[in-house]
């Protein structure tokens, strides 16, 4: 890893209606370089999208074992994570029902690979990465080219 840069992710999730269409949005920064990703899907909800954004994030990374920043404004993902909700969850197999255990499960598997750091951002103000991934995402939920989130869709 070239000294001085750091992998920075921003992402976020969006839902039309809560169930509806959805998506999520994603810009990748190292050094002077950016990546953006975005997908739709045809009915999901806005803490599915959010934590599906972190996690494609980290899947399409093909450096492993290096530091990676994400920020977020979603509290729902940041808090299950930096406040260990999750590593709770996964020690009780998500008694109570916790919601979205197939994409917590996704995301605990992939992190094992990064020194993940996750920060919270005040979402729709002045950042301009974080609105970025705003308006990717609801682009992907308002398009045409939308996945089925087969998970939700079937116990949702």
């Amino acid at each position: 890893m070239q000294q001085g840069h750091q992998l920075v992710i921003y992402t976020d999730g969006s839902s039309r209606g809560n169930p509806g269409p959805g998506g999520y949005g994603i810009v990748l920064i190292w050094g002077s370089q950016k990546k953006e990703l975005s997908q739709g899907y045809r009915k999901t909800t806005n803490n599915r999208m959010e934590l599906m954004a972190v996690i494609v994030a980290l899947e399409s990374l093909t450096r492993k074992n290096i530091p990676v920043t994400i920020y977020s404004d979603s509290q729902y993902v940041i808090n299950s994570i930096e406040k260990k909700w999750l590593d709770k969850w996964i020690k009780t197999d998500f008694a109570g029902g916790k919601k979205n255990k197939d994409l917590w499960l996704r995301y605990a598997k992939v992190a094992r690979d990064f020194q993940v750091k996750l920060v919270w951002v005040k979402g729709h103000a002045t950042n301009p990465f974080n609105n970025r991934c705003d308006e990717l995402a609801t682009q992907a939920a308002d398009g045409g080219n939308h996945l089925i989130d087969e998970v939700y869709e079937r116990e949702g």
